[in-house]
């Protein structure tokens, strides 16, 4: 990725290196002819700089709480925020030098990923102690939960233009699926939310969302978020990566490292 801060390059640099040929794929500019629509910017709610954003989403049953996984080896975190303030209200690390990813709450639980390390983690939601490790095969991107009643799964990306799905209680894999756009595959899927029986991704090293059918993997919609960050506040910052539905059409978007979190309505 980018130069950070002195102590952060070679970590940045090795994520830059292992996904380089996805970002290559798909050109901020040929994501296809979908129309992309442009989020309403509602209002602007603070976030910490220094938080490496890999997975961002509300609280199922508290409104004034998110929950946020942050990455880099060694630096990883499980955080708890005050939604208004974006203050971290607790935290704590990732074992050894895990590099965290995507998070989604299940129930009293949060499963957070691991980018290569081949394992998933259970903590639990009210304690924010380690439950498990289970094994993860493959790189852990992005991850959320589907809603019941429906199919109840979890659902995973892993930085290439597929969606894998995951057994909630086991997080055994139990199927995947291409995600498509226009005939054509969109790689680097990677931060999900899953809301209404669609999947929502960041798709990595752009400024777009897109709006996915979890059974066909077709593209429904791509939403346009650049420019939600000034140029000058832009510079020293990260990709855009995190999303949390807040309600109706009304979602919260950040990225890594950035100073703010935007609240955004999606048209139609």
């Amino acid at each position: 990725m980018r130069r950070v801060l002195l102590g952060l390059v070679a970590a940045v640099t090795a994520v830059t290196t292992a996904a380089a040929a996805c970002a290559a794929a798909t050109p901020p500019d040929e994501l296809g002819s979908a129309p992309a629509v442009r989020p309403v910017v509602l209002a602007e709610e603070p976030h910490d700089p220094a938080a490496f954003t890999q997975g961002l989403e509300r609280s199922p049953d508290d409104p004034g709480t998110l929950y946020e996984g942050t990455g880099l080896a060694g630096r990883s975190e499980l955080r708890e925020l005050d939604a208004a303030t974006g203050a971290v209200r607790r935290a704590v690390p990732l074992p050894g030098s895990l590099f965290g990813e995507g998070i989604t709450v299940v129930g009293p639980s949060i499963w957070q990923l691991t980018w290569q390390d081949g394992v998933a983690l259970e903590w639990d939601r009210a304690t924010f102690t380690l439950r498990r490790q289970v094994p993860l095969a493959g790189e852990g991107w992005g991850l959320c939960a589907e809603p019941s009643p429906g199919p109840g799964r979890l659902v995973r990306s892993d930085g290439t233009d597929r969606l894998r799905f995951h057994d909630p209680v086991t997080f055994a894999e139990t199927g995947s699926v291409a995600v498509m756009l226009d005939g054509a595959p969109v790689p680097g899927l990677n931060e999900l939310e899953c809301v209404d029986g669609a999947v929502w991704a960041n798709v990595w090293r752009t400024d777009r969302i897109v709006r996915i059918d979890p059974a066909t993997g077709a593209v429904t919609a791509v939403v346009d978020a650049s420019g939600l960050l000034d140029p000058a506040r832009r510079a020293d910052t990260d990709v855009l990566n995190g999303i949390a539905h807040l309600s109706g059409a009304e979602y919260l978007l950040t990225g890594k490292l950035w100073p703010a979190a935007f609240r955004v309505r999606v048209p139609g």
